[in-house]
């Protein structure tokens, strides 16, 4: 795909590729220049690791929205398309 740049710098990422990586408006991109490519990446949720019973359970360190059902599905269906299931 190709976009353009509009005069004060800004771009607009297709839909089609925000649907696909995730990105909600709000969310904190990290911009690297990098062998002369740019690129985009969200930036890292800070987490604490705490340990629930056996479990070893990252928790967000400031609030955040509640995933959606949506993103979740999409998720699972990603991983299980990853691992050669249905």
């Amino acid at each position: 795909m190709t976009v353009t740049m509009d005069a004060a710098g800004r771009l607009v990422i297709p839909r089609e590729i925000r649907r696909e990586a995730a990105l909600e408006p709000g969310v904190p991109l990290e911009v690297r220049w990098r062998d002369g490519v740019i690129e985009l990446e969200p930036q890292s949720l800070p987490v604490s690791l705490e340990r629930r019973g056996r479990l070893l359970v990252a928790t967000p360190r400031e609030p955040v929205a509640r995933l959606s059902t949506a993103s979740v599905e999409r998720t699972r269906r990603d991983i299980a398309r990853s691992r050669g299931r249905r």
